[in-house]
């Protein structure tokens, strides 16, 4: 994530934080031997990891991290735009501290491709490297990994994916029979015309549906990829682009499905008959979605005046806490609805349900003076019982997505009943397009993406003109 953006994109809050920092998520985090004076191998989370320090930290001996290892976890800053930034002051001036980085899967592979970072395949054992290439969730290894030699270089930590939230009660009041929907995605026109009905039915509701689409990262990473992804969209072309080569990947958003997931949004704030609308789709919200990030989208659902809310599951236990829902009865989640069936987009991995992928990474400065204690407390990571901890701890979904689904259900808290869901979410992930163009482009694609929802250009126009901007841009950083 780059600029000012917040953490939320990731969907990783804790079940213990919503009201300090409800869309915030999980941190970043920086080993630094000596910092503050201190020889514990310090590590700097977000103010939740720091609370969660000594349970954290004991699951990491228990999992063979050598005691004699002191590890501290201190608190650091939410905003991930400044701890990208403080990351690049440190390497670029070649300074051994921090030792490790916890870096957002939307900004690890600039470092990588700068020769920044400790090559993890030549440092982790073959059992964990093993681990790694065959249990993990393979996107969220594809964005830690060199774009060219598929060599590792970041550990993933923690995943984030999002899900649709929605008012059961409400949905099947208005006649709707809701069983298969966790893991059977329904279509957008079919979801349109539920959440129509829906909002007809219950005049007490200011929205039948909620996102994020305001002018931010979160719509070019998130949103508005996973939409474009489901119409069988995509920025450049087939999925075996998504990492580069840049200038060499053909540009694809001046294309029809781009074109249809913007008349989809048009309707869905204006209404079938606004000028560049889908006329097949009903309105189901308003133009306020423009404005909306995370928790602007949440606010509306968790006090009862939405029906359907796209969000992250960091939005579950505040929905059953905060909202005063019960799991499966007025409240459930589902996969996000898609646009063409999977496999019948216009380029390879389009079509179907999508899911944005957000997630953080644990990386190693290569300038680190403490390379055999770093790679340690990677090891110790790299372990289910550990992702087990952080989940119960702090709610973070783990890289393995057999451990979500084999986790006590009294460990995982408020994301037990939803853990089919999760698993579908996780299996159909789709990846921002991450390069070192990646922070030059994302403000291209939601300044214009604004523009068409807008209505202030068409589609057709919008897309041109944003054609024509990534081609330069592709052409100037590679």
């Amino acid at each position: 994530m780059v600029g000012h953006e917040r953490s939320s994109i990731d969907g990783g809050v804790s079940r213990r934080r919503f009201v300090a920092a409800a869309g915030a998520t999980g941190a970043v985090a920086g080993v630094a031997g000596c910092l503050g004076g201190s020889d514990a191998l310090q590590i700097t989370m977000d103010q939740e990891w720091a609370g969660a320090e000594e349970t954290v930290i004991e699951a990491l001996y228990d999992a063979g991290l050598d005691t004699g290892v002191d590890v501290e976890i201190l608190p650091g800053d939410f905003d991930s735009g400044q701890r990208r930034a403080s990351f690049t002051s440190a390497l670029d001036a070649g300074r051994s501290s921090p030792d490790v980085f916890m870096m957002d899967t939307g900004w690890t592979i600039p470092f990588i491709v700068r020769d920044q970072l400790v090559n993890l395949k030549e440092v982790l054992s073959g059992e964990t490297l093993s681990f790694v290439e065959s249990d993990y969730l393979q996107a969220a290894v594809d964005a830690a990994s060199h774009p060219e030699s598929g060599d590792l270089y970041g550990l993933p930590l923690f995943q984030g994916y999002p899900v649709m939230h929605y008012r059961k009660d409400l949905v099947e009041a208005a006649g709707y029979d809701t069983e298969g929907w966790a893991t059977e995605p329904l279509s957008w026109s079919r979801f349109a015309e539920v959440a129509a009905d829906v909002l007809e039915a219950n005049p007490e509701l200011d929205y039948g549906f909620t996102t994020q689409a305001a002018n931010y990262i979160g719509t070019a990473c998130c949103t508005f990829n996973e939409m474009m992804t489901s119409w069988g969209g995509a920025y450049f072309g087939g999925h075996e682009n998504l990492f580069g080569p840049i200038g060499e990947r053909p540009v694809t958003v001046d294309e029809e499905p781009v074109y249809e997931t913007i008349r989809m949004m048009r309707s869905f704030m204006y209404g079938p008959d606004a000028e560049h609308a889908n006329p097949d789709l009903p309105q189901i919200t308003t133009s306020d979605l423009i404005e909306f990030k995370e928790e602007p989208s949440r606010q509306p659902f968790t006090e009862g005046r939405a029906a359907f809310m796209r969000n992250w599951p960091y939005a579950i236990p505040i929905n059953l806490n905060s909202g005063g829902f019960t799991a499966g009865e007025d409240y459930d989640v589902m996969p996000l609805p898609y646009g063409v069936e999977e496999g019948e987009g216009a380029h390879d991995g389009t079509g179907g349900s999508s899911h944005a992928l957000g997630g953080w990474n644990l990386t190693i400065n290569e300038n680190t003076a403490r390379l055999e204690d770093c790679v340690a407390v990677l090891e110790a990571f790299a372990n289910q019982d550990v992702m087990v901890t952080i989940l119960g701890e702090l709610g973070l979904l783990p890289p393995d997505p057999s451990v979500l689904k084999g986790a006590d259900r009294d460990a995982v808290g408020g994301l037990s009943a939803f853990v089919d869901t999760l698993e579908v979410s996780g299996q159909n992930t789709v990846p921002r397009p991450v390069t070192a163009a990646w922070p030059d482009e994302s403000p291209l694609i939601s300044d214009e993406v604004t523009t068409a929802y807008l209505g202030q250009k068409s589609p057709q126009e919008a897309m041109g003109d944003l054609a024509e901007r990534l081609d330069r841009v592709e052409t100037e950083v590679q």
